[in-house]
């Protein structure tokens, strides 16, 4: 009897548990080399021919085209880990394999799925409430300890040497400073919306700056228009400034030289009401999502008016936020009150392209950072790279309590688990243990890019965190283990450590529920092709 159709293919019970443990693992083999400061890049080349060359595991996972559907829950964790937290995505899915690699030990032991499921939800839950004990706060009115944190999250990416590292710290930490907003209760408010990372290839990254404000990649449109405004008074605009061609397919009859003039002239008279409507609101800035053709450009340029057009929809939503300015549609609408406000709009030379400038806006809160580099591999690797430091300012900001780095709180959290399990009875006492042998992965992957013994380094710090130096860890920049973390300035934020538990523990419980594994047959490709040369060899002369 024909169940299922033809070409399905179905695995289940242990045999479809031990394929997904498989893919999970392979992901996180892949991911393992990535992890920590020493950590080594990989080199992705996409569908068209596009290198990335990366060691940030949110880019990783999201490059690479991963088709089995186990290893595409891990790379859907690590996404979802990069947009809760912005840190911690290659430790996730690291840590969710080890996970399932102890998971698929207990299951050779007959261990039923459920009791480790269990097991593991008990662990996940203990551990989370472990860090909240072992966590000490900081204070994050402190600038230093502020690069600290910064430094890091920066100390496993790739920017270039000490003084490039030092001056991506410094912009994160000045660009932080600026967007944060107090909170009545404690704490601040961090919206990384305010932050405008812009790349302009040319210099070094030594010669990246913060600008209190915008920075569009744009020129001013005619050259006749002021090149600085000061007291900018910007309209922000989702309509062009040009006669819009008529959807329909419309004919005009001319008979006459006068027919073709009055057209003409009826055609300027339309643009320079758009324009004298635009002058008429007080309005000395316009910036637009579409197009300004020559004729608007000249009568702009008459009224002393500065002009930018076809500027990215993110960009324009920015600054309409930036400078309190209304987004308009149509010009029709546009009043007063829907105008933006800024000390100065400015178009500056960088490097070999001009770039518009924005600065001293009405929303103090919004800045730009203007990344420089040689090549746009390189501009990329310092985004991302500084994309996740904001990130990890962001995350103290929101829960100011910190964590030793160095694989400290995984071995803290492995000591204290095992004699949790011990109070645990039945085989759930067994799935708690292989949490904790589980945690020490990280720790160990550590040691191992260090270049030094991962069992021997792992011994060690169970030996110094049964003596209560909870902040022991891997000094991996010098290939030791260090009494406390937090001395040699190596911390973790309470809160992606806490995601990063949470994230694996659930996405090694969601593919040990699953026992039953049944796959589609894919689409038969309809061979016209062939039919066709068929019919065509069957025809008389062929």
């Amino acid at each position: 009897m024909l169940i299922l159709k033809e070409g399905t293919q179905r695995s289940y019970g242990r045999e479809a548990l031990r394929n997904n443990i498989l893919a999970a693992k392979v992901l996180a083999e892949m991911l393992k080399t990535s992890l920590g400061p020493r950590g080594l890049d990989k080199m992705l080349i996409d569908s068209f021919g596009d290198v990335t060359v990366t060691n940030d595991g949110a880019t990783i996972v999201k490059e690479m085209e991963v088709q089995h559907p186990a290893a595409k829950l891990l790379v859907e964790i690590a996404k979802a880990q990069d947009a809760e937290v912005g840190d911690g995505t290659t430790s996730v899915v690291v840590l969710a394999g080890a996970l399932l690699d102890k998971a698929e030990a207990l299951l050779e032991q007959n261990i039923h799925p459920t009791l480790i499921i269990e097991g593991y939800t008990k662990a996940m839950n203990k551990a989370l409430e472990l860090l909240d004990k072992t966590a000490v706060p900081v204070d994050v009115n402190n600038d230093e300890n502020l690069r600290k944190i910064a430094t890091t999250t920066i100390g496993s990416k790739y920017s270039g040497q000490g003084p490039e590292r030092e001056k991506l710290v410094e912009l994160a930490v000045n660009a932080i400073k600026i967007i944060a907003e107090p909170k009545p209760d404690g704490g601040y408010n961090v919206d990384l919306d305010n932050v405008k990372i812009e790349k302009k290839k040319g210099g070094g990254l030594m010669d990246s700056m913060l600008v209190r404000g915008i920075v569009l990649d744009k020129e001013v449109v005619h050259p006749g228009m002021p090149k600085r405004v000061t007291n900018a008074k910007i309209a922000v605009l989702d309509a062009p400034l040009e006669i819009q061609k008529p959807d329909i397919t419309t004919k005009i009859r001319v008979t006459d030289v006068e027919q073709l003039d009055s057209f003409l002239e009826e055609e300027t008279k339309i643009i320079k009401d758009m324009v004298e409507k635009i002058a008429a609101t007080g309005a000395n800035v316009v910036i637009t999502q579409k197009g300004i053709d020559d004729v608007a450009q000249h009568f702009l340029a008459k009224k002393g008016i500065l002009a930018v057009r076809r500027v990215k929809r993110s960009d324009v939503e920015k600054l309409a936020r930036a400078t309190g300015a209304k987004i308009v549609t149509s010009i029709r609408d546009l009043k007063p009150e829907s105008l933006g406000y800024a000390d100065l709009v400015e178009e500056r030379k960088v490097g070999n392209d001009k770039m518009v400038f924005i600065e001293g806006a009405k929303n103090p809160r919004s800045v730009t950072i203007l990344l420089r580099g040689a090549n746009d591999m390189l501009l990329d690797e310092a985004e991302r790279n500084l994309n996740d430091v904001l990130h990890g300012l962001r995350n103290i900001m929101r829960e100011p309590k910190i964590l030793g780095g160095g694989g400290a709180p995984e071995v803290e959290l492995a000591l204290r688990l095992r004699e949790f399990a011990a109070t645990v009875g039945g085989k759930e006492q067994l799935a708690i243990e292989a949490f904790a042998d589980a945690l020490e992965t990280i720790p160990s992957v550590l040691a191992e890019s260090a270049g030094m013994d991962p069992l021997d380094a792992v011994m060690q710090l169970r030996s110094l965190h049964s003596k209560n130096l909870k902040f022991a860890g891997i000094d991996v920049l010098n290939g030791k283990t260090a009494d406390d973390m937090i001395s040699v300035n190596v911390y973790e934020p309470l809160l992606v450590k806490k995601q990063v538990i949470k994230g694996a523990a659930e996405a090694a419980i969601a593919l040990l529920k699953i026992d039953d594994l049944i796959a589609a047959a894919p689409p038969k490709k309809e061979e016209k092709g062939k039919e066709g040369e068929e019919k065509r060899e069957g025809l008389p002369g062929s």
